[in-house]
């Protein structure tokens, strides 16, 4: 198997965790700190707008290379195994029905938030000055 064929199998099962999460996150017998870890994880990873975009050289693509991965990764970790493979197979169904994944809004939402608060902060900052 090569690096490519490596690298695109990563991304699949990637993505099928952020759906898996879409769907534990609804689920009642998610434990209530792995829904809150992971309803934050769907809603970002779900959303249209990244946090950091990634028209910006190389820091574009840490939040999907590194952080989404390990966000997700931590919090299918926290999912009961029965769980998991449930949620997973309704994963697999969503994913072989609609051929994409689903967004969120209420995630664009969140990011745009983010980015008001941050800057938000920054003006402060610099109108307080030295």
């Amino acid at each position: 198997m090569s690096i490519s064929d490596n690298v695109k199998a990563w991304a699949s099962r990637i993505k099928r965790d952020g759906v898996t999460l879409w769907f534990a996150g609804k689920h009642p017998r998610t434990p209530w700190y792995a829904k809150a870890l992971g309803v934050f994880v769907v809603a970002y990873a779900l959303s249209p707008i990244d946090l950091i975009p990634d028209f910006i050289p190389i820091l574009g693509y840490v939040d999907d290379v590194l952080l989404l991965p390990g966000l997700i990764w931590l919090a299918i970790r926290l999912l009961p195994s029965d769980l998991l493979m449930e949620c997973r197979a309704q994963a697999d169904e969503w994913i072989q029905a609609k051929g994409t994944k689903p967004t969120s809004r209420m995630g664009a939402i969140l990011v745009v938030v983010l980015w008001l608060a941050i800057g938000t902060m920054a003006w402060f900052w610099v109108k307080s000055g030295p």
